[in-house]
């Protein structure tokens, strides 16, 4: 009896895509709640204050076959100080390395007006940006604050809430088919893309926010002098850098109170962050 003889099976691996996803718009339009509520992880600092976002936080969320890279980027704004001209810098040019953008406007406050006529409003200097409405999708946030408002539906917007998650879903499914095809460029099982040293910093400064609320310029900087992660609870040294000396009484508060309870509540957000008790 003849042998049959079959053609092999052929093993097309599934197609993956991979890109990067830029969160803008103005200061306090609720970016950083929006990551953290796709990521499903409390990478960004948040806090009632506009400008808390220094330098792009970048979030991962990743599936079988799609790997989208967040990034959160300070709010876009008229600089007035060196400091914002850096940040709005950074804002810039995370427009111009995302494939797909999130235009953020809160619905509380109305339609959100078309990016470009937010730059040209803000006076930002756009010249060299990429053409951005073909991959733009426009965001609205903090439904929940607004639970009477109504859009009509229209493609590409999309209502949303960090706190009730409403709206997420749907954004990440649109998100998923308008990345390029590609490899993932991390690990599947990352959340974030910074090391551990950036995000302790980042909570302590978020500490000193929520401890001091207006009683500091949001100036102040944080230094991790020393992170060891192989000691069991992980140890940490930082600095706090203020623009004063008259500021230093400030964050040290009377008999060091206050700068024990930033190092309380940074603590917790570190170890909640690395797990377990190693923070």
């Amino acid at each position: 009896m003849p042998l049959c003889r079959c053609a092999p099976a052929v093993y097309h691996p599934p197609m993956t895509r991979c890109g990067i996803v830029a969160l803008v718009g103005a200061p306090n339009v609720g970016k950083s709640s929006l990551l953290n509520a796709m990521v499903g992880e409390p990478l960004a600092i948040v806090s009632p204050k506009p400008q808390t976002t220094r330098e792009p936080v970048r979030g991962l969320v990743s599936d079988e076959t799609t790997q989208i890279i967040f990034v959160d980027s300070p709010g876009l704004l008229d600089p007035a100080y060196p400091l914002q001209r850096a940040m709005l810098h950074a804002a810039l040019a995370t427009l111009n390395d995302a494939d797909v953008l999130l235009h953020l406007h809160p619905l509380p406050a109305g339609p959100a007006p078309a990016l470009g006529v937010l730059l040209t409003t803000l006076k930002v200097r756009s010249e060299g940006l990429r053409p951005t409405e073909p991959r733009t999708l426009t965001v609205y946030t903090k439904a929940d604050a607004a639970p009477g408002a109504r859009l009509e539906p229209a493609p590409g917007v999309f209502v949303t809430s960090a706190q009730t998650g409403r709206g997420i879903p749907e954004l990440l499914e649109a998100i998923r088919a308008l990345l390029p095809e590609g490899p993932f460029l991390y690990d599947p099982d990352d959340v974030g893309t910074q090391p551990l040293r950036f995000f302790a910093a980042e909570f302590i400064r978020e500490a000193v926010f929520a401890e001091l609320e207006q009683e500091l310029p949001y100036s102040l900087a944080v230094e991790i002098d020393e992170f060891r992660e192989s000691e069991q609870p992980v140890y940490i040294r930082a600095t706090l850098a203020v623009e004063r000396d008259s500021q230093k009484p400030i964050v040290l508060g009377k008999g060091g109170r206050t700068i024990k309870a930033i190092g309380t509540q940074a603590r917790r957000r570190i170890e909640a962050f690395i797990g377990g008790d190693r923070g």
